[in-house]
């Protein structure tokens, strides 16, 4: 079915009062390609660190990895917007895929550092364009009155990834080695081109739409602010990611803390697509944002497991509502033109987010320690609250 045509259809739906089909043919392989090439991204995430320190490179050189690959991550979530209104979805997505596809080849052969931080790079770009380009197509396929709630499940074709190939792919390291992880982390994202023929070229369009790139969505308070609310909270699951472990050594239970907050994270950010969608998101955030510092400020009583367990859960559930509802929020207020920028923003403030928070978080806990450290993350998520509240129109 032609766009327009599909358009009209769920006009005609709507004027009869029934809701528009939520998953199309399109939108269905938009999930699967997203599913299919994060799982290859997922699958390496903590393989190539720990290649890196197996080669000799120790701490240093698995932190060159993962900051490599982010890197690039970023810078090209930068330039996708002109990117695509250039050559389409369909195209960069395609390339996207043989970033990421092709380069773990070459760690079957060499465990050097310049090898591992050339692949992290190349893929890094990748990684960019797998996660900017369906969220675009997601909100310019999805019926209107459902968006939020299409991003909701977008949520979870992304989201599963992490979930189940990021243990996995340690697990197959250890169990049969690094080459068949690199070999498969490879065939993922390829395997993905084939969904791409049935989906379209580029976004329809009107003559009088005027692009909406990069410069102007940043210059949009009422995207950044959004946008930066969901940043504090970003960097707040960073943090977890990575100094959790740490910070709880009893045996088991930071593993376990760290499936309870992205297992929350995924239904609570397919459950507020739907509420969102029916009542709006904007009235979401603003608790979403405050449900999260509140989990992360019961962190103070590390390493009491109770207090874990429910700051996890306090903190998941805030951050998957505060995911969709800022999105969704940024949507709402960008034209058509714009969604490509909108999901670049998005990613940006998520990615950026995570890798800062990292940094500043080591620091701060090197000089105060965890309990201090993790106060300071929950008043910096409250000082950005005002920005999830809608300003009012003078």
């Amino acid at each position: 079915m032609s766009e327009p045509s599909r358009r009209a259809e769920d006009a005609r739906e709507n004027a009869g009062g029934a809701r528009p089909r939520l998953v199309g043919r399109q939108l269905a392989l938009v999930f699967a390609a997203t599913f299919t090439s994060l799982a290859g991204v997922f699958l390496l995430l903590s393989v190539v660190p720990m290649y890196a320190v197996a080669g000799g490179a120790g701490r240093t050189g698995a932190g060159l990895a993962t900051g490599s690959l982010m890197l690039t991550t970023v810078l090209v979530e930068l330039a996708l917007p002109r990117l695509l209104a250039r050559f389409g979805y369909v195209p960069v997505l395609a390339a996207g895929l043989l970033l990421l596809g092709l380069p773990p080849l070459a760690l079957t052969a060499s465990s050097d550092m310049p090898t591992i931080i050339a692949v992290s790079l190349v893929r890094g770009l990748g990684f960019g364009i797998a996660v900017v380009v369906p969220n675009a197509m997601v909100a310019e396929l999805a019926p209107a009155p459902r968006r939020g709630e299409a991003l909701g499940l977008f949520g979870v074709t992304s989201q599963l990834p992490a979930v189940l190939a990021l243990p996995l792919g340690v697990w197959l390291a250890e169990q049969v080695g690094y080459p068949p992880v690199f070999v498969a982390a490879a065939v993922l994202p390829l395997a993905a081109l084939a969904m791409l023929p049935g989906l379209p070229r580029r976004r329809a369009s009107t003559p009088a739409e005027r692009s909406f790139g990069i410069v102007a969505g940043l210059r949009s308070a009422g995207l950044l602010r959004p946008a930066a609310a969901f940043a504090s909270t970003a960097m707040a699951a960073g943090v977890l990611i990575t100094f959790l472990p740490e910070a709880v050594p009893a045996a088991g239970v930071a593993a376990a803390a760290l499936f309870v907050q992205p297992a929350a994270t995924t239904l609570t950010r397919w459950w507020s697509g739907r509420i969102g969608d029916r009542h709006g998101a904007a009235r979401l955030l603003p608790p979403a944002v405050l449900l999260s510092a509140a989990g992360i400020a019961l962190l103070v009583l590390v390493p009491n497991p109770v207090a874990v367990f429910v700051a996890v859960l306090l903190f998941g559930a805030g951050f998957g509502v505060t995911q969709n509802a800022s999105l969704s929020m940024m949507y709402e207020r960008a034209p058509a033109s714009g969604y490509g920028t909108v999901s670049a923003i998005w990613n940006i403030g998520y990615d950026g987010g995570m890798g800062i928070g990292g940094v500043a978080f080591g620091v701060a806990a090197t000089h105060t320690g965890y309990p201090a450290a993790f106060a300071l993350t929950a008043i910096v998520i409250f000082l950005t609250l005002p920005l999830a509240f809608r300003r009012r129109a003078r």
